[in-house]
């Protein structure tokens, strides 16, 4: 008699300025889902959406509180995805391998604590069959091409997000995700846990583009949501004086490990 396969219950975490958040961002989500679900493999329970600091450095990053809020209006219709503030509250610019450890602490012990309350439900002791959640990072295919910026990553950071952790990368555009992970060595040799997905509905929709248009006085109605719309006249965003804010200054991640002891850095 054959057993049917327990599917891993699985959290994807995107991180990101999400300046502003845009329809494709919460593609990526769907996309995503439903390519893991299709290898038979994974059950996805959750996704979270991780703006980050102030402290990143980039310019015309608006205020982390607006774009949390933003984040909110947009997800108001999903049912899985949410929205969380850790990352972007942390006073300085935090790795993402730190924010991966942070929030597959919070996986885990939701998930003990839910397998306490069944046990002493049921009686029974849960079998221990039963498969331990997986945090997985998710990204668009652009992502992958930061592993290459000289500076921007430690090797460790890189082992740990896609050896512990693992990948799931939607290409968008002209992106080769594989020629990316086949030019990084440590990429190449974790792939297995790196899943590529290919989005066939071109939607190249780009955060860059909006925040120039907004400046531009045209319309993004389509390209995100209009509460996100409202929100954005309502508080005046994304003006020629914002997108000078942080204007010739380094970012965060480039001035932070250039701070740390000299390594070989293969990202």
């Amino acid at each position: 008699m054959r057993m049917a396969i327990r599917r891993v219950p699985l959290v994807l975490l995107a991180c990101g300025s999400f300046n502003p958040i845009t329809n494709q961002h919460m593609r990526l989500f769907e996309l995503a889902r439903d390519h893991m679900h299709s290898t038979g493999l994974y059950q996805v329970v959750g996704g979270i959406v991780s703006p980050v600091s102030d402290g990143y450095g980039k310019q015309g990053l608006v205020e982390a509180k607006h774009r949390i809020a933003m984040a909110k209006l947009a997800l108001q219709s999903s049912n899985w995805v949410t929205v969380d503030k850790w990352e972007s509250q942390q006073p300085d610019w935090t790795e993402t391998v730190v924010t991966l450890r942070y929030h597959y602490d919070h996986v885990l012990k939701e998930y003990e604590q839910s397998t306490e309350k069944h046990n002493d439900s049921s009686g029974n002791s849960t079998p221990l069959s039963s498969p331990t959640p997986q945090l997985k990072l998710l990204c668009g295919a652009d992502f992958l091409d930061t592993f290459k910026v000289p500076g921007l990553w430690q090797d460790d950071h890189v082992e740990e997000v896609a050896g512990r952790f693992g990948l799931v990368c939607v290409s968008r555009g002209g992106l080769q995700p594989e020629r990316c992970v086949h030019e990084s060595d440590t990429l190449s040799r974790h792939r297995h846990n790196i899943y590529l997905v290919r989005e066939w509905v071109r939607n190249e929709t780009s955060a860059t583009e909006v925040r120039r248009a907004l400046r531009r006085g045209l319309s993004v109605k389509y390209l995100i949501p209009d509460a996100v719309i409202e929100y954005i006249q309502q508080h005046n965003l994304y003006t020629e004086d914002s997108e000078r804010r942080n204007k010739g200054m380094v970012l965060r991640p480039l001035s932070k490990q250039a701070q740390q002891p000299v390594k070989s850095l293969d990202d």
